[in-house]
């Protein structure tokens, strides 16, 4: 499967798009205004402990206090020098109090309301090794799965221990050499030394270690995957990305690309459009069929239709080929949209628990080059398939939008005619309330064609019932729902 990556650099954003197969995968979005705190580690101080919650509220510096679970807490036994595993209480009492101040590791970046989710199990990662302080021995990761590789991977980091901590070897380290190795484990425990010094010195809340910009971010997590070619529309980010993987990467600089042509980076692979369709809900599917994906506050739900497929030998088998086609389709979603957390997928009823059995390992399949450690349940008594997908950033709608100030998020408006009626109960409590000559309403151009028009007989009766004049204005600048009525 040939990839390649698209980089479209301005002052102000940094877009990444990973193209496979000529089709866009995944997109990761960088404002300069609001860079991604993921990876960054701060001096916290425990500002609020909440039993109730087994959690804590850490000032880590921003604008929102920011989340500790008592899980996410490592706690060293130091009653014994034999055991030197992390030991892990359940009581946030006993674990954290106010005022004490922690070295902490953003997990989650903001997401809508909440703040940033910490872990004081700090981690470092490189492009073969990922150092952790908290631990005395080298894991693999299970993506290696030649028993001889993983062996020989493992004695090469094992002889890089010390008292600093330990390390987990990444996939990306799969044929890597001993001095590759060896440096970056070097590598990781200066920046581990540097870190623990910056927070002797701090003395407030705040930052101590930053994590790499996307542009470095993403070639360090895309080291040994199956890239052919990365181009980047940006002159000065090109030669800085140059020198970067010169110095760390050096297998990965004859990949590099600038591209100075006059049509935008984007463009060439259809990348914008691609954008544009993936904030809308509903998805088309090559056969006629179709996706329904609605993002809520607990969870994202994938609704799959036949649509216009009307198959060409029976009922059952048009289901079964609308469904695995839409597994397809969904893994791509899940990956662009960048959705995560609880996702609960309707695929279209089966009869056939072999259909179903079928269904449910393509889309294991689908979701099998995923990056997000993804979760997948059976079908339930319901038919449903229930999953999850890490989330460590916002979707690619919570990115790009925001809550539309006409309907509040509801993504429906009251009709016409709900709106007229409120609006003569209004004048009706308005009367009765208060004792005026005659009334004025206020409303949307809209209304007022329906008050004048469609319900101008109603308007009329109740004119005759209170025995007041009742005129309508319209104001173009009000929304459907929005209305006056005031006394004159």
């Amino acid at each position: 499967m040939s990839a390649e990556l698209l980089l479209n650099v301005t002052p102000t954003e940094t877009r990444v798009a990973l193209i496979e197969n000529g089709v866009l995968q995944e997109l990761h979005i960088e404002r300069q205004a609001k860079l991604g705190l993921v990876g960054n580690i701060y001096v916290g101080k425990v500002s609020r402990v909440l039993p109730g919650m087994q959690a804590a509220f850490v000032d880590i510096g921003l604008d929102k206090a920011a989340f500790l679970h008592a899980s996410d807490i490592v706690q060293h036994n130091e009653s014994t020098e034999q055991d030197s595993k992390p030991a892990v209480s359940k009581d946030i009492r006993v674990l954290v109090r106010e005022g004490q101040h922690l070295l902490v590791q953003v997990v989650k970046d903001p997401l809508g309301t909440k703040g940033a989710r910490l872990t004081t199990d700090i981690t470092l990662p490189s492009r073969y090794l990922v150092f952790m302080p908290d631990s005395n021995h080298v894991g693999v990761s299970q993506r290696l799965e030649t028993e001889e590789e993983r062996k020989r991977l493992k004695d090469i980091v094992s002889d890089c221990l010390d008292d600093s901590g330990g390390f987990i070897v990444r996939t990306a380290a799969e044929g890597a050499g001993a001095e590759e190795l060896v440096q970056d484990a070097r590598f990781l425990k200066k920046l581990w030394s540097k870190i623990v010094k910056r927070k002797q010195k701090t003395r407030k809340e705040g930052v101590v270690y930053e994590d790499l910009t996307l542009c470095y971010r993403i070639l360090r997590d895309f080291v040994g995957s199956e890239l052919e070619r990365v181009r980047i529309d940006s002159k000065i980010t090109y030669q800085q990305l140059t020198a970067f993987c010169e110095e760390f990467m050096p297998h990965i600089s004859p990949l590099l690309e600038y591209y100075p042509g006059e049509r935008p980076i984007f463009d060439m692979f259809d990348v914008e459009n691609e954008i544009q369709r993936a904030l809308e809900r509903k998805v088309p599917l090559k056969s006629g069929g179709y996706l329904i994906i609605d993002q809520t506050e607990a969870m994202t739900t994938i609704d799959v239709n036949t649509g216009a497929f009307v198959g060409h030998r029976n009922l059952e088998e048009t289901i079964f080929n609308t469904n695995t086609e839409a597994t397809q389709a969904i893994a791509r979603q899940l990956r662009l949209r960048n959705l995560g957390g609880i996702i609960i997928i309707d695929f279209i009823d089966m009869q056939s628990t072999e259909h179903q059995r079928r269904v449910y390992h393509s889309l294991e399949l689908a979701l099998a080059r995923d990056r997000a450690k993804t979760n997948i349940h059976g079908f339930s008594a319901l038919g449903l398939v229930e999953m999850t997908r890490k989330r460590t950033r916002e979707s690619l709608e919570h990115i790009l939008c925001s809550e539309c100030p006409v309907c509040k998020g509801r993504g429906t408006l009251k009709t016409v005619e709900t709106v007229c009626f409120e609006i003569l109960r209004e004048i009706v409590r308005v009367n009765r309330a208060y004792a005026a000559d005659k009334f004025a309403v206020y409303v949307s151009p809209v209304v007022k064609d329906a008050l004048t028009t469609d319900e101008f007989h109603s308007l009329a009766e109740l004119q005759v019932f209170i025995g007041k004049q009742i005129t309508i204005y319209g104001e173009p600048m009000y929304t459907q729902e929005q209305f006056d009525v005031v006394m004159m």
